[in-house]
């Protein structure tokens, strides 16, 4: 049986030029809306979408429920689970308003794709992510090899994401221009660089110690000076490949031009990883282990604001929501250290805090109380 059904493919380009110039979806976006309606034609055999049921929702999310990740033989996630039926839900919303499906379709049938409550909770509960220390990252930037001009720019390139917190994306598509030394600054510019949403804004160097900041000046200078690159030329070069005595692809050296995917910057992070002997860390959980370090470094509101700017989020809940969360072992050393009277002894010691009670306590004097 033929694994595509042609009015079916008709149909999801026109959804997803919809979904990119209309909604101004990303591509990352919306490949996996691709992946959620191949997983659901998969489950009706390539059934035309004019012949869509109900039941068939239905019948797909007890599917779903007991289908495997592919890659670790483990059962889907409810989170993976809830973004699936999620972007089938949109699409048949979509679809039960084009020509020739108006009257296959009805608008509340996609409703069908809907979860409970019960799993929706399971769904979108926080668990406790897997993030390094800073110094388990440079535990990692002292182990990797730097034996040959490829693995030198894979340690450079950790050094920079641990001193930057940039996204994959974005690292892979730097040039050496939009790095200024001089200012400790790296300039984001969505001319150029994939960011996020197309944001331009420029990232200062995060305070993460000498080591890193030494390899990245290194890495830097000798893409300049020795090879004679210049602004345009990729910071972190993609390796070119070549044919081998026994005919296979060997490295053979680097390219002007950058990675177009993530997949090498993932793969080099896991490698490095393992040469450590420590778990696999992803590029993303840099960002959050110096969120982390920014709660504990900024004294003031004003300094974690621009922390979290630096991170190139808009609102500090952001940082404080999306990668501020504190791990469980710090979480019951703070809860334990509040708990010691010696504490609430020092912090009745502190000058503005004890202002504060003061003037709480003013206020719940003349009959005022604080709302919640």
């Amino acid at each position: 049986m033929a694994k595509h059904n042609a009015p079916n493919e008709r149909i999801k380009r026109e959804y997803f030029h919809y979904l990119k110039e209309a909604k101004r979806r990303g591509e990352a976006s919306i490949d996996t809306t691709a992946k959620a309606l191949r997983r659901f034609e998969e489950s009706t055999r390539w059934r035309d979408f004019k012949r869509f049921h109900r039941e068939q929702a239905v019948a797909f999310k007890t599917a779903l429920a007991e289908q495997t990740n592919a890659r670790s033989t483990e059962r889907l996630s409810w989170s993976t689970i809830q973004t699936t039926v999620r972007e089938l839900r949109a699409f048949f919303v979509w679809l039960a308003g084009q020509p020739g499906y108006k009257a296959k379709i009805r608008y509340d049938d996609a409703d069908y794709f809907n979860l409970s409550e019960k799993e929706l909770s399971v769904a979108r509960a926080k668990r406790e992510k897997r993030v390094p220390t800073l110094e388990q990252m440079h535990h990692v930037l002292s182990a990797m090899p730097v034996g040959t001009d490829q693995e030198r720019r894979n340690r450079a390139l950790v050094a920079f994401a641990i001193l930057t917190g940039a996204r994959a994306d974005a690292i892979a598509s730097f040039k050496l221009k939009h790095v200024d030394l001089e200012r400790s600054a790296v300039v984001q510019d969505a001319r150029d660089v994939r960011t996020k949403f197309s944001k331009t804004f420029t990232t200062w160097f995060f305070p993460v110690g000498a080591e890193a900041l030494g390899i990245v000046t290194e890495w830097i200078g000798w893409l300049r000076h020795e090879r004679q690159w210049g602004d345009d030329d990729a910071l972190f070069p993609a390796t070119l490949n070549g044919i081998g005595p026994d005919g296979s692809f060997v490295a053979a050296g680097l390219s002007r031009n950058g990675w177009n995917t993530t997949q090498p910057i993932r793969d080099l992070f896991k490698n490095g990883c393992a040469v450590a002997s420590l778990p696999y860390f992803n590029p993303h959980s840099v960002r959050d282990m110096l969120a982390q370090l920014g709660e504990r470094l900024c004294r003031t509101p004003e300094e974690f604001k621009a922390w979290s700017q630096n991170l190139g989020h808009n609102e500090v809940l952001t940082t404080l929501t999306s990668y501020g969360t504190i791990p469980d072992h710090r979480q019951a050393e703070l809860i334990r250290r509040m708990s010691s009277p010696l504490f609430v002894d020092d912090l009745l010691a502190d000058v503005e805090v004890a202002q504060l009670l003061a003037a709480l306590a003013k206020k719940i004097g003349q009959g005022g109380m604080p709302s919640y």
